[in-house]
């Protein structure tokens, strides 16, 4: 007997499920063929059919002042860049309308607040590792961030 029905292998679900108990991980997604399958502790697995052009969540329309698409490929290779300990949706103040933790020029102090990342309805306060100048933001306001994306380079 098969666990395959119309496409999706529930036996990979069920594999990815147990890595996700095996290592405390809280999401795992793995892509095969035409199908991305995501399973988080926080709902319910999601299945997409390509095209696959973007994230499997809605992103957020981007701000004016969005970063140039050159930008983060860039300061990935920076030894400077902070990056995201998790995955989620990055904020730059405490509250909408409040002032922002950073702004470029500012100098930061190690263990200071450098933005928020809201996971699984956590809000995280992200503090700087080091302290030095604050030369880059490489995110905007309200958008999703993967793990390990650059968002602030401090020099």
């Amino acid at each position: 007997m098969s666990d395959k029905k119309n496409g999706i292998d529930k036996g990979l679900i069920r594999d990815l499920a147990n890595i996700l108990n095996d290592t405390d991980l809280t999401e795992i997604e793995v892509e095969q063929d035409d199908v991305r399958i995501r399973v988080s502790r926080a709902g319910t697995p999601q299945y997409i059919q390509a095209p696959m052009a973007g994230p499997a969540y809605a992103q957020a329309p981007a701000p004016a002042a969005a970063l140039p698409a050159a930008a983060a490929p860039a300061a990935a290779d920076n030894k400077n860049a902070i990056t995201a300990p998790m995955v989620g949706t990055v904020y730059l103040a405490s509250a909408p309308g409040a002032r922002p933790f950073l702004e470029i020029g500012t100098t930061v102090k190690e263990g200071q607040t450098l933005l928020i990342i809201e996971a699984m309805k956590t809000m995280n306060q992200i503090p700087s590792p080091r302290s030095g100048k604050v030369t880059e933001i490489l995110v905007n306001d309200g958008s999703p961030v993967e793990y390990g994306q650059p968002l602030v380079i401090i020099e």
